[in-house]
């Protein structure tokens, strides 16, 4: 039950692994008592599909039941498409907060800015104004990261991480120049403490397969291991030996240093 102090609060949650994962119904127990929920997100898994938006095909959206019972809005198209009708056509009114996630695997690094779905949405999200989290949470079995659907993971964790900072952001808003945050959670943490880091620089070595088809033409997988090579404080150092979770302050302002692009350009 809604607390008052939440009770006008509206938040949207959305994913990149699609509206039936299991994280999603971690982000929404772990915000419930925080405000209304509106839960609208991909039909399937859409990992790695970064801030993509459908521009060339129509979006369709079907009114669906989580395994609880409850509405969600299952949405044809990516992450990013699930947040803009989330915001222009399922909610009446803009949310107080977007939860991307919780993501079955982490998004840490530079590396991960770009091509996350789950930072995608989130990046949406701050892109209409409005604050937002992408949430992730490191899992150590690979064959469930890009699985659709169910999985057997233990998430009460992440929840009560989630919840905390949630509970800040619709309390006090997000600082000045901040527009949303890439917040990591370790499968089997230390303590309940959460660090604020910076983006390390973590990045993949690419592997293509080339495939033949039935018909004797190639096709091609893409895949990669990441290469991590981080100092102190970085989201992947602390993560990986600090064992806790860690927050990324983001802004959506990418420019560089100007100051040195005049002096490279005179």
């Amino acid at each position: 039950m809604l607390t008052n102090k939440y009770h006008t609060m509206r938040i949207l949650i959305t994913n990149d692994d699609g509206v039936n994962s299991s994280g999603i119904m971690a982000a929404k127990r772990a915000v419930e008592d925080l405000g209304k929920i509106d839960v609208v997100a991909p039909a399937n898994q859409q990992s790695g599909i970064g801030h993509a938006i459908s521009l060339f095909e129509p979006i369709r959206v079907t009114s669906t039941n989580l395994v609880d019972g409850t509405e969600a809005y299952s949405v044809s198209g990516t992450p990013t498409d699930s947040v803009i009708i989330g915001i222009c056509e399922i909610t009446d009114s803009k949310p107080d907060l977007v939860i991307s996630g919780i993501n079955i695997g982490e998004n840490l690094g530079k590396s991960e800015l770009t091509t996350s779905g789950t930072i995608g949405a989130a990046m949406e999200a701050a892109a209409h104004g409005v604050p937002a989290i992408a949430v992730s949470l490191e899992v150590t079995r690979g064959e469930i990261v890009f699985h659709d659907g169910h999985v057997d993971v233990d998430f009460r964790h992440a929840e009560l991480i989630l919840n905390s900072v949630a509970e800040k952001i619709l309390k006090k808003g997000l600082p000045e120049g901040v527009d949303f945050i890439n917040l990591n959670i370790p499968s089997h943490p230390s303590s309940n403490d959460i660090k604020l880091t910076r983006l390390g620089e973590r990045m993949y070595k690419t592997h293509i397969q080339k495939r033949l088809d039935p018909r004797g033409r190639p096709y091609y997988w893409i895949d990669g291991d990441p290469i991590e090579n981080d100092d102190h404080g970085t989201d992947v150092n602390i993560l990986k030996y600090e064992r806790c979770a860690t927050i990324t302050p983001i802004s959506l302002d990418c420019t560089a240093n100007l100051d040195i692009m005049n002096s490279w350009l005179d």
